[in-house]
């Protein structure tokens, strides 16, 4: 796996190093999982954003809300219940 430096301050490094003891993982595995949970935390809160501006738009919401009702009928589509 290619690899670039990047810097960090020291506090990080060490916050950094004694996650990945108590962890049992290398350090490149622990920053890995805390960039990809930052990475899906900024994606959702943009998401929010979006939905927030979705609902204070009276026309879209209304839009929205007829769309999802439209939807709403493919779940009676006469299927059986899989057991």
């Amino acid at each position: 796996m290619p690899s670039t430096t990047v810097r960090i301050s020291h506090s990080s490094w060490k916050a950094l190093r004694e996650i990945a003891v108590r962890a049992g993982e290398p350090m490149q595995t622990v920053l890995d999982k805390a960039i990809e949970n930052y990475r899906r935390k900024c994606f959702l809160e943009e998401a929010n954003r979006a939905y927030e501006a979705l609902r204070n738009n009276p026309e879209a919401w209304k839009a929205e809300l007829n769309e999802r009702a439209e939807w709403d009928v493919t779940l009676n589509d006469g299927l059986r219940k899989e057991d």
